[in-house]
């Protein structure tokens, strides 16, 4: 029988592993893929285990724990979301009303012994109520700043970018590389940083590499089964489409 994965997420150590202990008691054959920091390592962490469970802290530095979920609930498989929190806030009756769960801080082995037998059932049926969960992400408020420019060194010069007018960002080993308007930057900013100064609704990710812009997006071909790439308005490129993210394309 294949083990159910799960991930915690929360930038103390002393929460992660408080809720790590208490999993390995009350669910012994739940199989912990990560323990991540924070939120962008929550995101790369979920990308590369694919986990069937995310327990998330909701305020963390970077992405919250509502940010990663938002990006989550856009995947093609996405994993059920458990909300971790010291804050009894308003969001939390919402949270309750089944489109999500929660737990507070300091974790409560009676309380987090319903969440896991709720997971349990929701595991047991043949697909989560993904739309549910989008629904109720998008009606929680968010505050992100305004973007400030991409700032490129060429030369003895700083070329500053403005993000609208970039056309995708394709990370390397080393650098970013930024097709813009203008032609091509490099910078040293990695790709897992610029998700936290972007706009998601602009910038999707399309592949652990690659942030486009959706504006810029001219179609979504489907090459074989596992297989997609979109195209760009006015431009030759074809840039890769990951499984995980093929849900973005879904047609109407």
């Amino acid at each position: 029988m294949t083990s159910i994965t799960a991930l915690i997420a929360d930038d103390e150590e002393a929460p992660r592993e408080q809720l790590r202990a208490a999993l390995s008691r009350l669910w012994p054959e739940l199989s912990l893929v990560a323990a991540s920091a924070n939120g962008v390592e929550a995101w790369d962490d979920c990308l590369a285990h694919e986990p069937a469970i995310a327990f998330l802290d909701i305020r963390m530095p970077g992405l919250t724990g509502l940010d990663v979920a938002r990006r989550l609930s856009t995947l093609a498989a996405p994993p059920l979301i458990v909300f971790v929190t010291a804050f009894d806030d308003h969001a939390l009756a919402a949270f309750d009303a089944g489109a999500v769960d929660y737990v507070l801080k300091p974790v409560d082995d009676e309380r987090l012994a319903q969440t896991l037998a709720r997971l349990r059932t929701r595991l047991a049926k043949p697909a989560a109520d993904v739309g549910a969960l989008q629904r109720l992400l998008a009606s929680l408020p968010q505050s992100r700043p305004a973007p400030r420019p991409i700032q490129a060194s060429i030369g003895r010069e700083v070329q500053l970018i403005p993000p609208d007018e970039v056309f995708y960002f394709e990370a390397d080993a080393r650098y970013t590389r930024v097709v813009h308007q203008g032609g091509e930057a490099l910078i040293r900013t990695p790709l897992r940083e610029l998700l936290t100064q972007l706009d998601p609704d602009l910038f999707w990710q399309i592949h652990r590499s690659v942030l486009v812009n959706s504006r810029c997006i001219a179609k979504a071909i489907r090459v074989d089964e596992g297989t997609m790439v979109v195209t760009l308005r006015g431009r030759d490129e074809r840039l890769p489409v990951s499984r995980q993210f093929q849900a973005l394309f879904k047609g109407q």
